[in-house]
């Protein structure tokens, strides 16, 4: 649980500052170019950070429910994860789809260790 529990909020909140750093220093043009996609997309990412810290909190705390909040939070990362390599994919920032792949085998023992 406590790999798990460290795992969410590590991850939700790495989610929070790569974003923040990206903002910050002006690394997002889809602002100007999508504004309306990326704020869903960023919408979502915010959300996954969100519940992927508060599972990893419920979890670290002993919470009943902890573990099912946990589960969702990882389904929604691995979806980030399958879905958002394309982009960097397509700029050929190879190094981003690295973390993408540790991400989903870090995850999926995650996952196996709360089960």
């Amino acid at each position: 649980m406590v790999f798990s529990g460290v795992f969410g909020i590590v991850v939700g909140l790495g989610m929070i500052g790569q974003w923040a750093a990206s903002y910050l220093g002006g690394n997002i043009p889809e602002l100007k170019t999508e504004p309306i996609r990326i704020a869903f997309h960023l919408a979502a990412e915010m959300l996954t950070a969100a519940i992927l810290i508060a599972g990893g909190l419920m979890l670290l705390l002993g919470a009943a429910s902890g573990q099912t909040v946990f589960l969702v939070a990882c389904g929604m990362l691995f979806y980030t994860c399958i879905v958002s390599p394309g982009y960097f994919a397509q700029q050929g920032n190879w190094t981003w789809l690295v973390m993408f792949s540790v991400l989903i085998v870090l995850g999926v023992a995650a996952v196996i260790a709360i089960l």
